[in-house]
């Protein structure tokens, strides 16, 4: 059956992908992409520390704690010793939480083959030292070539097989900008790239992580004014200037403002922001619902990224000297116990601002003291 011709110009180049692939990690997010890289054809290793899990996988092609009841490709494989996991390996992809990003990547140094390229899928800022994560993995892995994946991506949609992109980010260099069918990016986009999964590229790291690490901040905030009882203008407006925070900072520490309107910034965080499948617009709903931080999910101890990033994003902004206002507000109800209410009303009482940013203009806000008091009043 003929299909209409999408492709612009230039014409499209065939880049080699990986034959061996490792993912480290094996929860939702380690196992959707190594069952998305079987699924491309690859030969595919998933390393697990929990040696239930991996005899798991193996016997039922499932990973039930993480993905219940959806299959996976028999060719992948599951092992528990990192040397293993790591031998042949053409690329690897780290998949674990961002507190661990550094210690997994120390490990994985002992057993990586010279020269091979490591993808970080996991987003966030390191607490201690402000790093991103690809920054983290480097300080580890040394020289070898680092870059991330991110976007719009829910694991377990991902592990369905329904249509979903995402960016590939890795610094191009000078050769592989002459030959970029050569470079870590495009090799690992097409490895990743199925009838269903589609992969772009850029070599704008700082942009795509700085994306991932910022949307879960915004999408607590998005969260909360839910959960309070305000609709769709006030969740657009949130993530319309949650961009503009995005943009801030990425261009603080050299990424490009372009880059947060494509996957990994207005995709990846429109999503967040949209779904209660996200732990962290689920954690701001039951905020904005009055529950305290300790009952959330049933009192379980959840881990929600955005939590912990609304600190390391707006430390690192502080040292920077720039202003996020909405990043700094969810910091304010999460970690310095402020009111909720009064914290978003102040958010909203701050003085008019223009945009786009270069006009570099304020206002005093006329109904600032209105705002301050009756929409506190109406959140709390």
């Amino acid at each position: 059956m003929k299909h209409t011709d999408l492709t612009l110009s230039p014409s499209p180049i065939r880049a080699q992908p990986y034959k061996r692939t490792t993912v480290l990690g094996a929860g939702a997010w380690g196992t959707a992409l190594a069952a998305t890289l079987a699924r491309a054809g690859g030969d595919v290793r998933l390393w697990s520390r929990d040696a239930e899990q991996a005899a798991q996988i193996n016997a039922t092609h499932r990973n039930d704690r993480y993905l219940k009841g959806i299959p996976l490709p028999e060719t992948l494989r599951a092992v528990t010793d990192m040397a293993e996991a790591l031998d042949g390996a053409d690329a690897v992809l780290i998949v674990v939480p961002s507190q661990v990003v550094r210690a997994v990547s120390r490990e994985a140094t002992k057993h990586a083959p010279v020269g091979i390229p490591f993808a970080i899928c996991a987003k966030g800022i390191e607490a201690e030292s402000g790093l991103l994560m690809a920054q983290v993995a480097r300080d580890e892995l040394g020289d070898r070539p680092i870059g991330v994946v991110s976007g719009p991506t829910f694991a377990h949609e991902t592990a369905l097989n329904h249509p979903t992109a995402a960016t590939c980010a890795f610094p191009f260099t000078y050769a592989e900008r002459l030959d970029p069918a050569s470079s870590s990016a495009a090799r690992l986009a097409v490895s990743l790239t199925t009838e269903a999964f589609r992969t772009y590229v850029t070599d704008d790291l700082v942009g795509v992580e700085v994306g991932g690490a910022v949307k879960n901040v915004i999408a607590i905030a998005c969260g909360m004014m839910t959960g309070a009882g305000f609709g769709e203008n006030t969740r657009a407006a949130l993530i319309t200037r949650g961009i503009a925070e995005m943009k801030t900072l990425a261009e603080a520490l050299g990424g490009r403002a372009e880059t947060l309107s494509g996957l990994s910034g207005v995709g990846d965080l429109s999503l967040t922001c949209s779904s209660e499948s996200s732990r962290n617009m689920s954690l701001g709903l039951q905020l904005g619902r009055g529950l305290a931080r300790e009952d959330c999910f049933d009192g379980r101890p959840v881990v929600v990224e955005g939590e912990r990033n609304a600190l390391s994003v707006t430390d690192l902004a502080r040292r920077l000297g720039v202003s996020l206002p909405i990043c700094e507000t969810v910091r304010a109800v999460l970690h310095d116990r402020a009111n909720l209410g009064q914290s978003f009303a102040a958010l909203w009482a701050r003085p008019l601002e223009a945009e786009p940013r270069v006009m570099d203009l304020a206002f005093d806000h006329p109904a600032s003291d209105t705002a301050v008091t009756q929409l506190a009043e109406r959140i709390s």
